[in-house]
């Protein structure tokens, strides 16, 4: 029996371990969010067991939860990066699936058709507005920057506003805002899934996006020219993996320990 607990608590450090191990390896990876894990005992008893004789046969991994918490922001200077100062998530879509995803990374570029994106092909998702800047509908849509404004002049700039409008500058010297960018909240962000490139995906578990303008209500301000990074504390982890090797030495002993027991008895019955 004690065997198998203390494999039990092998299993749980080597999970530990590489929880600890995808933190520290993304430490620099913008808009990542940093993961802990959650054991339970496990217990050998019946409805009909005394509770005062129930045994504990290991423990289990309960849990793998995400921490949301605020990382750094970085200033960058380039007028498509924005962080989120506070609760929400940008929304993209993939322009091929037509797959939502939602991210904290703020990393944005404009691809030649003029659509703003993550980079790749994940368009940031937005709510038309009208010429004041108000929004029109509550339905957020692909964010498009006209290569010419109505009077034929070329696309020279663009800048975020904190209450996440963006406004395009021309040749000509005019400015006009295209759209206001859509920010997602979810009543369980924890449950929402790993997707990779700091994407995470709507489950059952996280509940259906509620979408607001930031700056309003519960949802954070925006910072042009920022980028918020990785919350992974170095020397958080670092510790976290003594810890996890020491557990992980102690179930080993402990495997030893009964292992020269068993020998013992053995040698007596021989």
């Amino acid at each position: 029996m004690s065997f198998y607990t203390s494999l039990t608590g092998l299993k749980n450090s080597q999970t530990e371990l590489g929880v600890i191990a995808h933190n520290i390896a993304n430490s620099e990876t913008n808009g990542f969010k940093k993961s802990t894990v959650a054991f339970a005992d496990v217990i050998a008893s019946s409805n009909t067991s005394d509770p005062r004789m129930a045994v504990g046969v290991g423990s289990s991994v309960e849990s793998i939860t995400q921490n949301f918490a605020l990382g750094p922001i970085e200033q960058t200077g380039s007028a498509l990066d924005v962080a989120i100062n506070g609760d929400g998530f940008f929304t993209t879509q993939s322009s091929l699936t037509g797959q939502t995803y939602y991210t904290r990374n703020g990393g944005f570029t404009v691809d030649p058709a003029g659509y703003v994106t993550d980079g790749g092909t994940n368009r940031l998702q937005g709510f038309p507005v009208d010429s004041t800047g108000t929004p029109t509908s509550t339905t957020p849509a692909d964010i498009q920057i006209p290569a010419v404004n109505g009077a034929g002049a070329e696309f020279a700039g663009v800048t975020i506003a904190g209450d996440g409008n963006i406004v395009a500058s021309y040749a000509d010297g005019s400015t006009t805002t295209v759209a206001k960018i859509a920010l997602a909240t979810f009543p369980t962000p924890t449950g929402l899934k790993q997707v990779g490139s700091s994407n995470w995906q709507v489950t059952g578990i996280s509940g259906a996006a509620q979408y607001g303008n930031p700056s309003e209500g519960s949802y954070g301000s925006l910072l042009s020219g920022a980028i918020e990074r990785s919350n992974v504390d170095i020397a958080e982890e670092l510790v976290g993996l003594i810890t996890a090797q020491r557990n992980f030495q102690a179930n080993a002993k402990a495997i030893d320990t009964a292992t020269q027991i068993a020998q013992t008895v053995i040698n007596l019955r021989t």
